[in-house]
Formats: structure tokens, sequence, C-alpha cells
């Protein structure tokens, strides 16, 4: 008997297990341009990953890709740019791919969750405690969680809102990555010390931080390829001329990818203190080491490293160093 439920529990694990993914039943036409491949990309960690690509013959394509379903997938005509942002799921699925207006205009049938995807992104002031409470056992739930909201919560209301997901969402891919994140951020609150990390400067020589702590110490994550972030530089540079001599000093880390532009970057903004890169975009372990899932982002720690405060920008940044410095 016990070699037969041994079995039965094998068996159904093994089956729930390859349920996980299938063959694609995608297939569409191309439309507005001349593209002679349409790419299939994964999509992790903000980026997206190419994992097969089918010729277009006739203006269609046609996929039947062996994939996890349902995810977050991206199709393409070109690599080079961002791609339609679609929910796959079992079942036939087409696709109208259009590349203009950043594939805005394309148009997707027969996936339930791209639908809602769709309506998601149409929401204004969208309350997402109340989206996932209406859409508990859809996948969207799970990835808007992770990807637009991860960010702008903190532990325990992200992980108030994990249980608001129905058990259907609890073993997604998001919702894993969200369940490390939080025991990330919760490691890394005021009055915790900040993790040390090593990395290279634009001369390639290696940087550790432990090693350059004076004061008190901006541990600032930025990219030049982030409008963002370059619009806050400005501040950055004026609080580090204001208190600089009086004890302030900034690590940037930045999350290009390459490194000519990342110099660009600091040579235009005038970012004249210690900066390293792993050059590795959002696959950055420093990134992840810190818990950052949105750029700009920032940790004040003090000459030990204890972490004094997060996230301080525009004025906040001017007000906590005159609290700190001018004594």
């Amino acid at each position: 008997m016990k070699k037969i439920l041994l079995g039965l529990v094998l068996f159904f694990g093994i089956t729930e297990s390859q349920a996980q993914e299938s063959n694609l039943q995608l297939k569409g036409t191309v439309v507005d341009t001349v593209a002679q491949y349409v790419y299939l990309q994964k999509f992790h960690n903000k980026m997206f990953t190419t994992i097969d690509s089918v010729k277009v013959k006739d203006g269609s394509f046609s996929f039947k890709t062996k994939v996890k379903t349902p995810e977050l997938y991206g199709l393409s005509v070109n690599t080079a740019n961002n791609p339609l942002y679609i929910f796959l799921e079992k079942g036939p699925i087409t696709v109208k791919l259009s590349p203009q207006k950043y594939y805005s205009i394309s148009v997707v049938e027969g996936s339930a969750a791209q639908d809602l995807f769709d309506v998601y992104r149409k929401t204004k002031d969208v309350e997402i405690s109340k989206f996932i409470t209406e859409h508990p056992n859809s996948i969207v739930s799970a990835y808007v969680l992770y990807r637009n909201w991860s960010y702008r919560l903190t532990p325990d209301q992200i992980t108030q809102n994990i249980a608001l997901l129905d058990k259907s969402q609890q073993n997604s891919t998001y919702v894993k990555e969200l369940k490390e994140l939080v025991t990330v951020l919760n490691g890394l609150a005021v009055g915790k010390k900040a993790p040390d990390f090593t990395a290279n400067n634009p001369e390639g020589k290696p940087v550790r931080f432990s090693e350059n702590l004076k004061g008190y110490t901006l541990v600032d994550f930025w990219a030049s390829w982030c409008a963002p972030c370059r619009k806050e530089n400005p501040n950055i540079v004026a609080a580090y001329k204001e208190f600089h001599d009086k004890g302030f000093n900034i690590i940037g880390i930045s999350l290009d990818k390459k490194k000519e532009n990342w110099i660009k970057g600091i040579q235009e903004d005038h970012l004249d203190w210690l900066q390293v890169s792993e050059l590795t975009y959002w696959n950055s372990t420093i990134a992840k080491l810190y818990g950052v899932r949105a750029i700009p982002g920032n940790y004040l720690v003090d000459s030990k490293g204890v972490i004094v405060a997060r996230n301080l920008r525009g004025e906040d940044l001017q007000t906590t160093l005159k609290s700190l410095l001018d004594k």
C-alpha cells in the first residue's frame, strides 16, 4: 500500500510539473513591417531573452515552442527594441503583430490573461490590493505586484498582498521572487548594517564598499539610460557640493550595460565621486543584494555601514543631511 501511495504521489507530482510546460499554439500575422523573422522572448528580471525564432512566410508566423504557461513573454521583429508584452496560456492564441507605436496597436486573441493585462494598463489610479482581490487567481495579479508595485511597497505590504493571491499563484515565478525580495528588504531596514560588496571602477580596478566609508555615505543606484536618474543627479551633485566637506560621501552604482555610456553619463552629469559598475544591467548582483527593483534608488549609511535612511530624493536628501551634519 505504501508503494502504491508513493507511486501515486510521484505520478501526480510529475503530472503537475509537466502541466506547467506545454507546446505553444501561437500563430499570427505581421503587419507594418518587412521583417523576415519573429522572435519569442522570455521575461525575467525586467529583461527579455530570445528563446526561439521563426521565419515569416507570406506575412504569417507560427510557434510550437515548449514553454511554461501561463507567464509573460515577448514577441518582437527586432530584438534590439522592447517587444510586445504578451501573456501566453495553454490553447490557441493568435496575434496581429505590428511594431508601430511600440507594438501598442498589436492585437492578441485567445489569452484571458492578456485581456486582463490590457485592462490593467488602461486603468488609472490602480489600487493594487483591490485589483488582486478582484483577480486573485490570475497570473497578471502576481506579475503586476512583482513588476509594478514591489518597489513602492514596504516588505509587510508586499507580504499582505501576496496573501491575497489564490493558492494557484503562490508557487508562481513572480511570487517566489517577491518572497525572496521581502527577506532581503527585511535585512536592510534602518539600523541594519548594509551588505559589503566589491565592484570595478571606470578604470577597471576593484573597489570594496566597506573600505570607503567616511562620515555619511550615499549608496546611489543609477544608470545613464535611466531618465529619472539623470533628472535627480543635479540634486545629488548640489548636495555633494554643499556637504562633502562636512563628511558626506557618495558611492555610485551604475546598472549600465555599456562602459562607454556609463562613463559618458558620469562626465555629462559631473558625478565627481566614487563610481562602480558590474555592467550587467538588471542582473547586477549588488542591486539584488540591496533589494533594488527600481532606480534611482539609494541608501544612506554611517561610517560603520549602518543604514540611516533609504530612497532620499529631492529636498528629503538635503533636509536629512542638514540634520546630520549641520550641528
